[in-house]
């Protein structure tokens, strides 16, 4: 993950400006309250959060990769997309140490293998979530019969 920390421009003449695309599912509380408190360091870049249920390119190269946004949040740095675990490890790199909740995603999931062994229980609470709150998977693969949680 050392490419985590080089600048990218957008023009010659512009400052260093590298943006950071994070897709998840935005009707899960739990995972927009997630995405909406992490911050990365302003010297890594911006932040950009994206609705996954929007179907637009970056949905559509998730999608080509085979990656199931309903398992998993998306981080893209550069060309190099980050899925599930390898996700919220390498948000918890570029993390800000602003506030609490930035210090304690640091803390947790700095460690691979830590990252590894929570993130599905994590999802597993989401997955429960959203059956309870009777939403409906994004299904971005076409898996037939996939359609609730």
């Amino acid at each position: 993950m050392s490419s985590l920390n080089s600048p990218q421009t957008d023009a010659p003449d512009s400052a260093p400006v590298r943006r950071i695309w994070l897709v998840y599912d935005t009707e899960c509380p739990a995972c927009d309250y997630y995405c909406n408190l992490v911050r990365i360091r302003e010297s890594v870049g911006e932040l950009m959060l994206v609705d996954a249920r929007e179907n637009g390119p970056l949905m559509q190269e998730i999608t080509a990769r085979g990656l199931d946004i309903d398992q998993g949040m998306v981080l893209m740095v550069d060309e190099q997309m980050y899925y599930g675990a390898d996700a919220i490890h390498a948000l918890s790199l570029l993390g800000s140490d602003n506030g609490l909740f930035n210090r304690l995603n640091y803390l947790v999931f700095r460690s691979p293998k830590l990252a590894r062994v929570l993130y599905p229980v994590l999802r597993s609470c989401r997955n429960l979530l959203l059956k309870l709150l009777r939403k409906t998977r994004i299904n971005n693969l076409d898996q037939p019969g996939n359609d609730r949680f």
